[in-house]
């Protein structure tokens, strides 16, 4: 064969090669890995695309450009009143309403992106998708992480479901339950003639949480929430 033949198909081969491993470069997505809760429970996202928007009320939100992370942990959570769990309960609900499928073990539910939108996720996140969104719901009860992965990328949603290592670094045991046993031995208190003020006072002190503005939280949130 001609040495000019020769040389041309190796070359048309090596740019073949080099196109190849240039799409392969622009396609592949590389990960940081980040604390779902504070040394605790982890999960895998998207490197230098991923922002965190915030921790409100105890629900954290991540978002970037092809997608929605949120997380939410009851132990983690020391409000009384679980605002941020109604919510997440809430948002679940919605999400769970869409085409259910299986993908790697995973519960996959397709929705459209502006369902989710229309939900306002906690009125914080201000980017704009359109088109499906496939959304995992993870929950552990051992550690208490609720996690809901939504992308617009089937397979990217799937390798940061995979890539969740739970942690557990909560006691079983909360102030909540002390919370409660005051509660009732106050209210019983109260039907033997103690002022209500005294058990508002007294549950206040024990939690440190204001129950006029958990009252107003309360309302605030659950005006958002399509229920």
């Amino acid at each position: 064969m001609d040495k000019r033949k020769v040389i041309s198909i190796i070359g048309i081969i090596l740019l073949i090669v080099i196109a190849a491993i240039v799409i392969v470069m622009l396609t592949t997505v590389n990960y940081d890995r980040i604390d779902v809760t504070p040394n605790g429970t982890t999960i895998e996202v998207p490197s230098e695309k991923t922002k965190f928007d915030g921790n409100v009320e105890g629900a954290k939100i991540w978002h970037w450009d092809k997608g929605i992370l949120i997380t939410y942990n009851s132990n983690e959570d020391k409000n009384i009143i679980k605002v941020s769990e109604m919510g997440f309960n809430t948002l679940n609900d919605i999400i769970k309403k869409g085409e259910n499928q299986s993908i790697d073990g995973f519960t996959c539910y397709v929705i459209n992106a502006d369902e989710l939108m229309e939900i306002h996720i906690f009125n914080i996140i201000k980017v704009n998708y359109n088109g499906k969104f496939y959304c995992i719901p993870l929950t552990n009860e051992t550690t208490h992480d609720n996690i809901l992965i939504c992308c617009k990328d089937q397979g990217m949603a799937v390798h940061m479901a995979q890539s969740v290592h739970y942690k557990n670094v909560f006691p079983d045991k909360t102030d909540l339950t002390d919370t409660l046993d005051t509660v009732k031995n106050m209210t019983e208190n109260y039907a033997n003639n103690t002022k209500l003020n005294e058990v508002k006072s007294t549950v206040e002190e024990k939690t440190g949480v204001n129950l006029d503005d958990a009252k107003n939280t309360i309302e605030q949130y659950t005006e958002k929430l399509p229920i």
